[in-house]
């Protein structure tokens, strides 16, 4: 087979990921806030040889739910603690070779300038095997930590996304690859003539540049998104390298990955360097008996009160006023739409009620669950694989590290011997391992070129 897939394992730098049961499972290691719990999970996704680490993240704790933040404490839901996964992202690649990094940042509330050189140096810092996972802040909390009032509204946010991530391409091209020279005898360090200003002066961005550091071995982090409304997609088609999704349905999953391939030809892209990533958690066992039992255990740990905490914060959209035990309604949210629509289809489809779909979200976010033994789980992702859902896939933990663990010592080598996924890497960039084009090939087309420093 020559077609293999991709993995990503998704960690947040807080107790919390998909699963809101992660942190009480008496598997977990809940030294979270320290060095050793990421630099462990590095080391095992690495031995598994998974392309990246993908670290997600929001500006804010809680708040939307009911208006209170002592719940989202109390009970330890997503957000409510979280470290700065740039800076994590940096000790772990410390601590590896080959793995990537993917550290979300928002396009909203930041810089292009900051936001470039964050990512230019972590690309230098890595070796090239950095990525950038572009958000658009999606709640009133995240606005008022910044010093807003008003939450930008979603069309807005996605225009400004637009011409940031364009700025920021622009200032990783601000140095030619051969600026640098170097030469003790001339003592000419750089050719000045191979450094560019900028001078951006758009809608909402100002920036004369360059960037002070030269161009990084990927020339610019891998770009990944998770757009699911049609602005997101459509923004996620033209940009995005490699783009994460949550659906728990195939005929949901294979609906998403054919929109987006047929999107980025439209942007005039290759489509085969567009990655789709769904995402699942895994739960695996000797038998299938024993894979159930551990789902089971982890299902009953789930809180629906912490569930519908996150869907609010993810919605921006307050449900602690609506039924628990009546269908999820259909309303207008301004945060996460696609997280959304998944819902409220589930919930008509199944018959489910507000309570049932914050139990699912405690759960796992609305991800899938793959269960049985590590063949079983193989077939899973195998059928996902060929019936053309996904391009590879983001492993999320019901505990860490076992989670991964498992799935490491035995999934990857039953996908190994199918032929599905790698033996070892052969490369050691980011973009090398997921068999994407050049920095500047993967561009839209209308970025591509040697001027793309002024152009758009």
């Amino acid at each position: 087979m020559t077609r293999q897939l991709h993995l990503g394992g998704f960690l947040i730098a807080s107790p919390v990921t998909h699963s809101h049961a992660a942190w009480r499972h008496p598997g977990s290691v809940t030294d979270y806030f320290g060095p050793d719990h990421y630099h462990r999970v590095g080391r095992i996704l690495e031995r598994g040889k998974f392309d990246f680490a993908f670290f997600a993240d929001l500006l804010a704790a809680p708040v939307r739910f009911g208006g209170d933040q002592s719940e989202p404490f109390r009970r330890g839901t997503q957000a409510a603690a979280t470290l700065d996964p740039s800076l994590v992202a940096a000790g772990l690649a410390a601590v590896t070779t080959h793995l990537g990094v993917a550290v979300t940042k928002s396009a909203t509330y930041f810089h292009p300038y900051e936001v470039a050189r964050i990512f230019g140096s972590l690309d230098h810092l890595t070796r090239g095997r950095i990525a950038w996972n572009i958000v658009t802040s999606l709640s009133q909390a995240e606005a008022q930590n910044f010093g807003f009032d008003a939450h930008v509204e979603h069309e807005e946010r996605y225009a400004r996304a637009e011409e940031f991530v364009s700025t920021a391409i622009k200032l990783w091209s601000s140095w030619d690859a051969d600026a640098v020279t170097a030469d003790k005898n001339s003592g000419v360090w750089a050719d000045p003539a191979k450094i560019h200003t900028v001078d951006h002066d758009g809608t909402h961005y100002r920036t004369r540049g360059p960037l002070n550091q030269p161009r990084s071995p990927q020339h610019r982090p891998v770009l990944i998104q998770a757009g699911s409304s049609d602005t997101g997609k459509n923004f996620a088609a033209r940009w995005a390298e490699a783009i994460f999704e949550i659906d728990p349905t195939p005929e949901g999953r294979r609906a998403y990955y054919d929109d987006i391939k047929s999107r980025a030809v439209d942007f005039g892209r290759n489509p085969d360097h567009v990655k789709v990533f769904p995402s699942f958690i895994p739960f695996i066992g000797e038998t299938e008996s024993i894979a159930r039992e551990k789902q089971s255990f982890h299902n009953e740990l789930a809180d629906p009160i912490s569930g519908l905490i996150t869907l609010s914060v993810h919605t921006d959209h307050d449900f602690s006023t609506y039924d628990l035990d009546a269908p999820v309604e259909n309303v207008q949210v301004s945060g996460t739409q696609g997280l959304f629509d998944v819902a409220r289809r589930l919930s008509h489809r199944d018959n489910l009620t507000l309570r049932d779909i914050g139990k699912l979200y405690a759960q796992g976010v609305l991800l899938p669950q793959f269960v049985g033994t590590a063949s079983d789980v193989a077939d899973q992702i195998e059928e996902s694989f060929t019936s053309g859902e996904a391009d590879g896939f983001i492993v999320s933990s019901a505990q860490t590290p076992g989670t991964f663990n498992d799935f490491v010592d035995y999934v990857v080598p039953e996908l190994q011997r199918r032929g599905l996924f790698r033996k070892e890497y052969h490369g050691t960039t980011l973009r090398e391992h997921l068999g994407l084009g050049g920095a500047d090939e993967d561009l839209p087309a209308d970025l591509r070129g040697a001027d793309v420093r002024r152009a758009g």
